[in-house]
């Protein structure tokens, strides 16, 4: 029963709408469909009140001790879930357990300097004047777009295109899966603990498939609003549930909502973990919105009209991309299947997970079987760095003890390198890794 009443939950997972305000998709509903899944759900019925479809099923399961993808990695862990043995689903875990109290140890003997910022405030960016001003020194990405050279928002080749879905898994990450199986694409996954533990065999699933597993916390929190420990608490016991249902542990996470600041990354940092946003330029966001769709705050319309506009630049940038969508809801995943991923087929994108379209290898992506002398971890944390095939080398790492202003974002034709040494600054809305500039082209 305590698994079953996740589903009931999962509207707080996404119940917030974010500190900006309203959606960023285009208002209009002029827009193209490059291609259609033959079994797509028509558009008009993908609303949020629409029908509830057949729960879908995997295609493929595993048993535990089948042999994963990924050589070196340990075979597949025979897990069932132990009443007490994790948080309250989709609440904040509390912070004096013995489990997190060792977390906090741990962060705290890593060495890692955590910038004295202080939380912000909910209900987004009008009710928090001081954090705004100072959302440039911060690094604030919900209120400014500030990025941080070790932050992850774009591939490296032209018409790369790092697949990214949030928020589960669910009922629906079945369709999800199977699609991209019929399809031959690969992609990341950014889990949520608090469903990983829900439906463990969807996310056996997705690792055993070959795509690639991050954390995006335990509730779905705005993680500026909560203390040093909260934020490590969120992180933990995601990479605890994740390693225990898959055998491996993520060296990768996405802020819910994006919401990260120098405070945030540094935690996440000493915790192993890499920071992923998804693509922002002068045009907007690489975001779908798909997600107000079930909400009824944006039409499916809007939401292909704003694809479109992604399409257009996604062709154009002289990088690859990351797009932010979700399979929580029926209809995200829907539009997904049945309109996105065809068009994006379509136009010849190369869609793949985040780390494969950095020139890694999906083995860098859990820390059990990474890669310590091509791909050594930096101070308390992972190197992420393409390999620059064709390209000669990025300049412009951070290699500090701390976050540098460079005032700029400099243009490179080389692909961005990620530098875990120390946490450095672009400092400007819509730079990206290593100090490559995205859509100054334009």
């Amino acid at each position: 029963m305590f698994l079953l009443a996740a589903l009931a939950l999962f509207p707080l997972a996404r119940a917030q709408v974010g500190p900006t305000g309203a959606p960023s998709a285009a208002a209009g509903t002029s827009y193209t469909i490059y291609s259609t899944n033959p079994s797509a759900v028509p558009v008009a019925s993908l609303i949020s009140n629409a029908p509830v479809e057949p729960t879908p099923t995997l295609d493929t399961t595993y048993a535990p001790g089948a042999t994963p993808p990924i050589t070196g990695a340990p075979p597949l862990p025979n897990w069932t879930f132990t009443p007490g043995s994790f948080p309250t689903l989709d609440q904040t875990p509390p912070t004096n357990s013995s489990q997190v109290q060792q977390w906090i140890a741990e962060v705290a003997a890593s060495g890692a300097s955590i910038p004295n910022i202080s939380p912000t405030n909910a209900n987004g960016c009008s009710n928090n004047t001081a954090a705004v001003a100072a959302a440039s020194q911060n690094g604030w990405w919900t209120c400014g777009g500030y990025t941080r050279t070790t932050d992850i928002t774009t591939c490296a080749d032209p018409k790369s295109w790092g697949f990214s879905s949030d928020d589960g898994p669910s009922p629906y990450t079945p369709g999800l899966i199977d699609y991209l199986d019929s399809q031959k694409i690969k992609g990341t996954f950014f889990v949520i603990g608090s469903r990983a533990i829900s439906y463990p065999t969807t996310l056996q699933a997705e690792y055993m498939g070959g795509h690639q597993i991050c954390v995006h916390t335990w509730s779905h929190p705005y993680m500026t609003t909560l203390t040093n420990d909260q934020i490590i608490a969120e992180l933990g016991w995601t990479k605890l549930a994740i390693k225990q249902i898959t055998g491996v542990t993520p060296l990768c996470w996405r802020p819910p909502y994006g919401d990260v600041d120098d405070r945030v990354r540094a935690i996440a940092t000493a915790m192993d973990l890499t920071t992923i946003i998804w693509t922002s330029t002068v045009k907007g966001d690489f975001d779908t919105n798909d997600w107000y769709i079930p909400a009824g705050t944006v039409s499916v319309q809007q939401v292909l009209a704003s694809l479109d506009s992604i399409f257009t630049q996604g062709l154009s940038l002289s990088t690859g991309f990351i797009l932010l969508e979700h399979d929580l809801y029926q209809q995200t995943v829907d539009l997904a299947v049945g309109y996105t991923l065809p068009s994006a087929l379509a136009l010849g994108f190369n869609i793949q997970p985040i780390i494969s379209c950095l020139h890694q290898p999906l083995a860098n992506s859990y820390i059990e079987t990474n890669n310590n002398s091509t791909n050594p971890p930096g101070k308390g944390g992972l190197t992420l760095q393409p390999s620059g095939t064709g390209a000669g080398s990025a300049g412009g790492s951070a290699t500090g003890s701390g976050p540098t202003k460079t005032g700029s974002v400099k243009s490179s034709s080389a692909p961005p390198s990620f530098s875990w040494a120390g946490i450095g600054s672009t400092g400007l809305v819509g730079a990206v890794g290593a100090g490559v500039a995205l859509l100054n082209i334009f």
